[in-house]
Order: structure tokens, then C-alpha cells, then sequence
């Protein structure tokens, strides 16, 4: 008979992302995203960009790549698209924040890349089926370290660029975001509690396209830094 203590399996570690300007880690408990953010990215993805409520996925935790690594082209697809996009930590938990108080509950902000399958992702869309295989795999999340409110203030506006191989493909600015970020956290906290280590990818400007290995994703946001990664076979 087997000994029950061996079947107790370890609980695997949450990631983290590295705070600037301190020793300390930013534990990541969940991720969530928002679609259709920026006006003419909703354009360019053949949608309509009326005001309607933001849609909201998620990412598994481990989804998340560092800043400098190098990715594997994922299986199962073809077209495997970049979404750079403002990242948003929360350091305190509630459920039906108001926009007035949704910037309390902020920690920092940090540069991310929503990868995605998006053959899959718009096959998917086609029959009213989730995302989720499209949007939530393995290594799908690259994000840069968490810059800490007390030493940027709140990212509300400024440039947001990805350049591929040196080539500028996205270039936006923040300001230029359907829902701003206050209206993001009270929109979402009616539907999930939010909760410290949470992180909210916060929507994509126009220029999304294709990479294959070998290419070089940079991704940057005014004081945020950079974001790089390089895809791999």
C-alpha cells in the first residue's frame, strides 16, 4: 500500500516580479487582462469601438516570462502576435471599488506583453468560444520589474512603443486608452475581488502583428524602463 505521505504533492512557488530601487518582490497571485482598449486597435482587429463595457480574460500566473529571457515560439500555431500593454499591481484587495478611490489600491506599474495564438484566438472568436487556448499558455506573459507609485507617481499617460528588430510597430500613448485605469479596476472588482499581488494588463495600442524566431521584442513606456525578449525555436 502506498504510504499516503507520498502522494502530498509541494505546492509550486508563486512568481514574482522584481520591485526597482529595492531588494524586494512583487508576488503574483493573479492576471488579468483587458481586450479592446485603445480605439484604433479595436479598428484594426475589424470591431467596433463604441464605449461598451471592457472585456476581461485571464492568464495563468506562470504565464509569466522576465524581462531579458528568451521564449519558445509556442506549438499549435502560425501567426503568434505582440500586445504590449501598461501593467498595473495592486497592493490592496476589494470588491466594487469606486473610480475615485481604484488609485489607492495600486502598488506600481510595469511594461507587459499579452503573446498571443492569434489564429487560434480568432477562430475561436468566430464560433463564440473563450480565448483562453489563444491567449493563456505557457510563457504568454513577458513582463518588465514593478515600479513602485512612490517613485514614479501614477502612469496615466505617456508614450507606449514595441519595436521589433529595431523596427517601430506599435507607438501610442497611454492617454489614448478607452478606459483609463481607474475605470478598469472598478469595472473589474465587480466581478472578481481583487486581492495584493494581483496584476492588470491594461489593453493594447494599434501595430499588433506576427513575430517568428529570432526576433527581438522591445518594449518601452514612458518612466517604466523597458521591456526585452527574444523568441527562440
Amino acid at each position: 500500500m502506498m504510504d499516503a505521505d507520498a502522494c502530498v504533492i509541494t505546492p509550486p512557488e508563486r512568481p514574482v516580479l522584481p520591485v526597482v530601487g529595492t531588494s524586494q518582490k512583487f508576488p503574483v497571485r493573479r492576471i488579468y487582462c483587458v481586450g479592446r482598449n485603445y480605439v484604433a486597435h479595436v479598428r484594426e482587429m475589424g470591431g467596433d469601438e463604441a464605449r461598451d463595457p471592457p472585456i476581461f480574460f485571464q492568464k495563468p500566473a506562470d504565464s509569466i516570462v522576465l524581462d531579458g529571457a528568451s521564449i519558445p515560439y509556442p506549438p499549435m500555431t502560425s501567426n503568434y502576435h505582440y500586445e504590449l500593454e501598461l501593467v498595473v499591481a495592486i497592493k490592496k484587495g476589494g470588491h466594487d471599488i469606486s473610480p475615485e478611490d481604484a488609485l489607492d489600491h495600486i502598488y506600481g506599474y510595469g511594461i507587459g506583453l499579452d503573446m498571443t495564438r492569434r489564429d487560434l484566438q480568432m477562430d475561436l472568436g468566430k464560433v463564440g468560444l473563450p480565448w483562453e487556448v489563444g491567449k493563456a499558455f505557457d510563457n504568454s506573459c513577458p513582463c518588465g520589474p514593478i515600479y513602485p507609485v512612490e517613485k514614479v507617481g501614477h502612469v496615466l499617460e505617456g508614450s507606449i512603443r514595441l519595436t521589433v528588430d529595431g523596427v517601430a510597430k506599435q507607438d501610442s500613448d497611454l492617454s489614448l486608452m478607452i478606459w483609463k485605469v481607474p475605470e478598469i479596476i472598478a469595472n473589474l472588482s465587480k466581478f472578481f475581488t481583487l486581492q495584493p499581488g494581483d496584476i492588470i494588463l491594461t489593453g493594447t495600442p494599434a501595430g499588433v502583428g506576427p513575430v517568428v524566431p529570432g526576433s527581438e521584442l522591445v518594449g518601452s513606456i514612458d518612466k517604466l524602463g523597458t521591456l526585452r525578449v527574444q523568441i527562440s525555436n
